[in-house]
């Protein structure tokens, strides 16, 4: 071989190996794009970074980008700037997403767009072609083991005698105490329509009502530091205070598992279709589903084994699921402020 061709050849070769990191690059699907959606912050996003977006950006190079943020911010900011969505993925709880579907900002999509969508469980995709749910925080009643005798079997033993200046509660002001109020109503032969029952319940309980502390932060402390012995409380919060000591039991009420599932939703006119669907399958993969349960052990939303997890998750078969009661979230949420001051007058009178 002449010097000049080898020279050529030689050339050629260390090129080769120099671009072979991008031609690799470019093999990835959705290598240079990035997506962007609404937060919760803390550890719920790390779970779904773990989980989604990274393994997401190492199979496709679909890149996401979390943006700590208030839901209800983030939907006003969509309905007001259709044409320029700030996000391409909206994360909301079941109360909000009404509104999202009214406001029109949201793209419908089903399992032939994600096929892990078929692996949800009955009665979870409340909102029919809209949204993907992935985590289903439930309401509960609890009680200290240690102080609280005999247990707690539903929402109603707020009211009972024996736990008088031991009970906190979910506020009024929310769409939490709302939907202890009605549990109240349901598990009394009231419904949503008639909820009187709650409000003869919560008028029963009020000597026993110390507190209806404003956040789950604070409503966990009440618990933990012994301000509290009994009342209600988020099924996450409740393994946090079992995590860190305290006795805290978590009921299968016997008015049902009253719960908020998260969805994840395509924003209309947001930036890659195709890629946001992506995500929406892994979300619903196996080892998207378990990141949340991992994490903060709220229940998951398909046929996903749990494993060692199981035991410390509400929602953890498919006959717990069948406890979920359905809740008309628009009807509640316009009927929440009403009930709200109800409930506020009940207690105070």
């Amino acid at each position: 071989m002449k010097r000049r061709d080898f020279l050529v050849l030689g050339a050629a070769s260390a090129l080769a190996t120099v671009a072979s990191p991008a031609v690799y690059a470019q093999q990835k699907k959705f290598a240079g794009v990035t997506l962007r959606i609404n937060g919760y912050g803390g550890t719920y996003d790390k779970a779904l970074i773990e989980g989604i977006a990274k393994p997401l950006e190492d199979s496709t190079g679909l890149k996401i980008e979390y943006i700590p943020s208030s839901p209800s911010v983030d939907l006003a900011k969509l309905i007001s700037n259709k044409a320029n969505p700030h996000i391409d993925l909206f994360m909301a709880d079941s109360p909000l997403m009404p509104q999202a579907i009214a406001g029109d900002v949201l793209e419908s999509f089903g399992p032939p767009d994600a096929p892990n969508l078929s692996r949800v469980l009955p009665g979870f995709r409340e909102f029919g072609d809209y949204g993907a749910p992935f985590s289903v925080a439930s309401i509960v009643p609890v009680y200290n083991a240690n102080t609280v005798k005999p247990p707690l079997t539903g929402f109603s033993d707020i009211a009972r005698p024996d736990l008088k200046g031991k009970v906190s509660t979910m506020p009024a002001n929310g769409y939490t105490g709302w939907m202890v109020l009605l549990a109240l109503a349901e598990g009394n032969g009231g419904s949503l329509a008639n909820m009187d029952p709650a409000f003869k319940i919560i008028a029963a309980a009020k000597d026993n009502i110390i507190a209806t502390p404003p956040s789950s932060v604070t409503q966990l402390q009440a618990f933990t530091q012994g301000e509290s012995q009994a009342g209600t409380l988020w099924d996450g919060r409740a393994y946090e205070a079992r995590k860190s000591g305290t006795p805290l039991e978590t009921v299968v009420a016997r008015e049902g598992i009253y719960a908020v599932t998260s969805y994840t939703n395509i924003v209309r006119g947001g930036r890659n279709k195709e890629a946001a669907l992506a995500y929406i399958n892994q979300l619903l993969s196996d080892q998207g589903m378990l990141s949340v349960p991992k994490a903060l052990r709220y229940g998951p939303t398909t046929d996903v084994a749990l494993g060692d997890l199981a035991a410390d998750i509400l929602i953890n078969s498919p006959e717990r699921a069948a406890l979920k009661r359905p809740i008309d979230w628009k009807a509640l949420m316009q009927q929440g402020t009403a009930l709200g001051e109800r409930m506020t007058k009940e207690l105070r009178g």
